[in-house]
């Protein structure tokens, strides 16, 4: 046997004695004291005494945490066993909400929480899937015709634009390279994303999502191939009847629609704006009044985004818990915002989520008929406001 052939061997024999060499500790020293030093066990009751801190930790006040931990709770309690005691729902909650609001690290919530890493991704993918299970039939449920209503008056009471159901939009959320993805999520921002197509309120809540489209696709093909677009197109959305505008009773009744950008194609019940160049006054009017009402779903983004700044960074986790991490994300925005309404904080930052391509798309006849007779509504004396001009 020459001197390689020695090394070689050698080299084997010692990565099998490293294979079998067995873990130092069944639990850690450190992990070992997380009853006693963890953030959990040493903090928890000290911020429930000073609700201002309990809300900058957890994103929530501590009524809003009872009521959450209420809800889900039996979902996330698990039994002991004779080998080790099961970690408490208020901590599995707590470790979630904390990572969710700042981003920190698997390990940097490890060192913070005194659980394993591995313990803490499980913690998490567990209870952010339960979240969504628990809470969307609750704050993001099936809306019916009455539902789809009074989100119609909101907007025209906000936003002065008649028989609007909805803002829709669609945000890049960065997460890291998935393995052997090729370029299917590499979007034209150039970074890798999953995107979050989403329909608003005018109370900045969430009425309906679709998550988890490659970053390559566009808006229009994503709504499209979605659940969402399926039941629009198949009319099962529990959309009411077409009906008058406001102060124009003896006027054509007009289909409820959604408004959304230029990257989606205007049908019956979406309308999008009049294109950039060489408007006419009635089109800038109609795209100004659009524009109040679409300022929804970007305000909604930057509401979500700047609460839970888990979106702040890429997301370095499988895919389908990044979905998960999405999916709970909001339909936490709308817990909270019913819950607690909206803090000053939520709003002191710039969306860090960027917006969906937008290509160039067709819209239907009833579409584009329905988009030119509201610019006419909106100059005409039934549906003018006398303050529109100046900012056109």
């Amino acid at each position: 046997m020459d001197d390689i052939e020695a090394s070689v061997v050698i080299a084997l024999l010692l990565r099998a004695r490293r294979k079998r060499r067995k873990h130092n500790y069944w639990v850690h020293p450190i992990t070992s004291q997380r009853l006693l030093k963890g953030q959990f066990h040493k903090l928890f009751e000290d911020l429930s005494e000073h609700p201002i801190k309990f809300f900058q930790y957890y994103r929530m006040t501590k009524n809003s945490f009872d009521e959450l931990l209420r809800i889900i709770g039996p979902s996330i309690t698990y039994k002991n066993t004779k080998w080790r005691l099961s970690i408490p729902p208020e901590e599995r909650l707590s470790v979630t909400l904390r990572y969710l609001a700042t981003g920190n690290s698997f390990i940097s919530l490890h060192f913070e929480y005194l659980l394993g890493a591995s313990t803490i991704g499980h913690i998490i993918k567990d209870t952010c899937s339960k979240l969504w299970t628990c809470l969307q039939p609750i704050h993001m449920p099936t809306k019916s015709e009455e539902d789809w209503k009074e989100i119609a008056k909101q907007f025209y009471l906000r936003t002065n634009f008649p028989n609007c159901i909805g803002a829709i939009d669609g945000k890049h959320i960065r997460i890291q390279k998935p393995n052997h993805s090729g370029s299917l999520f590499y979007n034209y921002k150039n970074y890798f994303s999953i995107v979050l197509l989403a329909v608003v309120d005018a109370d900045y809540c969430f009425t309906a999502i679709d998550v988890g489209s490659y970053g390559s696709n566009s808006d229009s093909n994503i709504l499209k191939n979605s659940a969402l677009g399926a039941k629009l197109i198949d009319g099962k959305l529990n959309i009411p009847q077409a009906q008058t505008l406001p102060n124009d009773e003896n006027g054509k009744p007009m289909p409820f629609v959604i408004v959304g950008d230029e990257a989606f194609a205007t049908s019956r019940n979406i309308v999008r704006p009049y294109p950039r160049k060489n408007l006419s006054m009635k089109q800038r009017v109609y795209n100004y009044r659009m524009c109040r009402a679409r300022r929804m779903v970007e305000c909604t983004f930057g509401i979500l985004a700047n609460k839970w700044r888990i979106f702040h960074r890429p997301l370095n986790v499988q895919t389908n818990l990044a979905d998960d991490i999405i999916k709970s994300s909001c339909v936490l925005n709308n817990f909270v915002r019913r819950k607690d309404g909206i803090r000053v904080e939520d709003e002191c930052y710039e969306c860090p989520l960027v917006c969906i391509q937008q290509v160039g798309v067709r819209g239907t006849s009833s579409g584009i008929e329905a988009r030119d007779y509201l610019a006419d509504y909106f100059i005409s004396p039934q549906g003018s406001l006398p303050w529109q001009y100046d900012h056109v």
